[in-house]
């Protein structure tokens, strides 16, 4: 449990995409902080129960939830669980999504469908069925992962850079729907964090993406957790509809 600055304790927070990579990060800082966190992932059950175990030394009560963030009915049947055995969701956290890295040319329709249907639709599932739940307790934390790709473009990512600048003005027009409830909504946009993606990147390509980034190295998801901790906490109550940029300096505004 922390009493300390940006406490959660007491909160129920949702993270989806949480069995791997910054999702995993995120679920950990959130139970140091004091949550009970609901661990969504979809498929690969044996990385969410090792995530869960980690949670557990500091959340007890945290659980898993297997649902696909892009079947609106699944995400609705699964939040209602949720609301049922813990009574709120305090905090939500859209962070699944996938890349599909092509050349606009060689890119299909289904290629950019599959990429919108997790990155896309699995954010605004988990925020409408959420939504309701925190305006009836007139409270809620939502936060939206998107990327620092969504704000610059990168070749060979028009589906997944689309996808993540989308929710820049999705989130703004929930922020502004739902701030008289006394719910806020945030973006994060991550810019290069060391995951397993980047740990698979040659040596030579991790080089030329440093060379652009004036801090000199990859973010750790540990920083963006800590980023997420601050947003979602009490101490961010007036903040909404904004964007917080932690890339190392990659994108300045």
């Amino acid at each position: 449990m922390s009493a300390g600055f940006c406490s959660l304790d007491g909160k129920v927070a949702l993270v989806t995409g949480a069995s791997r990579g910054i999702g995993a990060s995120v679920a950990l800082g959130l139970a140091r902080a004091g949550a009970t966190l609901v661990i969504n992932y979809q498929s690969n059950k044996e990385k969410a129960q090792k995530v869960l175990e980690q949670v557990k030394e500091f959340s007890r009560e945290s659980f898993l939830c297997a649902f696909d963030v892009g079947n609106a009915e699944e995400v609705e049947k699964s939040v209602q669980e949720i609301v049922g055995k813990k009574e709120r969701i305090d905090i939500l956290v859209c962070n699944a999504g996938i890349a599909r890295d092509s050349l606009i040319p060689r890119s299909s329709p289904e290629h950019f469908e599959e990429v919108f249907r997790t990155n896309l639709m699995g954010t605004i599932n988990p925020v409408r069925s959420v939504s309701r739940s925190m305006m009836k307790n007139r409270y809620g934390r939502i936060l939206c992962m998107s990327s620092v790709v969504g704000e610059m473009g990168n070749k060979g990512q028009s589906a997944y850079a689309a996808s993540k600048s989308a929710l820049f003005g999705f989130c703004k027009s929930v922020a502004r729907e739902l701030a008289s409830r006394n719910v806020t909504c945030n973006v994060i946009a991550p810019g290069f964090i060391e995951t397993e993606m980047t740990g698979e990147l040659p040596e030579e390509a991790k080089k030329a993406y440093l060379e652009g980034i004036p801090l000199q190295r990859f973010g750790s998801g540990q920083e963006i957790a800590s980023a997420v901790q601050f947003l979602v906490s009490e101490e961010a109550g007036y903040i909404t509809g904004a964007t917080l940029d932690v890339n190392g300096g990659l994108l300045m505004r």
